[in-house]
């Protein structure tokens, strides 16, 4: 009987370390890395591209049906183009979408729109010749893969965050974003129940790394 096609999930909020572990593991285990929250930004960035405003929802709606998804996979990254175009990672990093991709992220119908495609990432992975799938974002563990073998939860007090934020160049409003996402209705960021917590602000990322390679490898 053949083995289950192997997923790792890693949930957490903004600068929690999930980014970086994930791309590692995905490198040295020869994963397919999927970043969801990326996934959401480049749906925030079309949707404000094509004049949607989250004041307006029924401008956001039916701008959503003209959006199509379909995945480019450049090395071990797998990145969501909209209607044929992935963007660059600095147009989805802008201030502009860090202020509403949290708003963006709450609406069901966004959710909805990309629960199937995120989980054909797996199919993709497993098509392309990957050893597995290692996904991040703030609700796989729970609501995309919550079957998945392999999952955790990471997280770090927010002055360790806010640090790795501004050493990024970037200034997200964490515990604003992260209150959001916990609070929303749909798929709030929480840990989920059998996941594996690790608290990330007394580790290097070296360390953090080893020890989920340790547990899934």
């Amino acid at each position: 009987m053949s083995q289950p096609f192997p997923i790792v999930a890693i949930d957490g909020g903004a600068a929690s370390g999930k980014s970086s572990t994930s791309k590692a593991i995905a490198k040295k285990l020869n994963f397919l890395h999927v970043d969801t929250g990326a996934h959401y930004r480049t749906l925030t960035h079309a949707l404000l591209q094509q004049g949607a405003s989250i004041e307006d929802p029924e401008s956001i709606l039916s701008k959503l049906d003209d959006l199509q998804l379909s995945t480019l996979v450049e090395g071990q990254q797998a990145r969501l183009a909209i209607n044929g175009t992935a963007p660059e990672d600095a147009d989805i990093r802008t201030p502009q979408v860090n202020e509403v991709v949290a708003k963006f992220a709450a609406i069901p119908e966004i959710r909805k729109a990309l629960f199937d495609y995120q989980r054909s990432q797996a199919q993709i992975a497993e098509d392309k010749g990957f050893a597995g799938l290692v996904m991040e974002g703030r609700d796989i563990g729970s609501i995309i893969f919550p079957d998945a073998p392999f999952r955790f939860f990471f997280h770090a007090d927010p002055e360790t965050r806010a640090l790795r934020r501004r050493k990024q160049g970037q200034e997200d409003q964490i515990e604003k974003r992260d209150a959001m996402d916990s609070k929303r209705k749909e798929a709030p960021l929480t840990c989920p129940e059998g996941a594996i917590a690790i608290d990330t602000a007394p580790h290097t990322l070296e360390e953090v790394i080893q020890i989920v390679l340790d547990i899934v490898s």
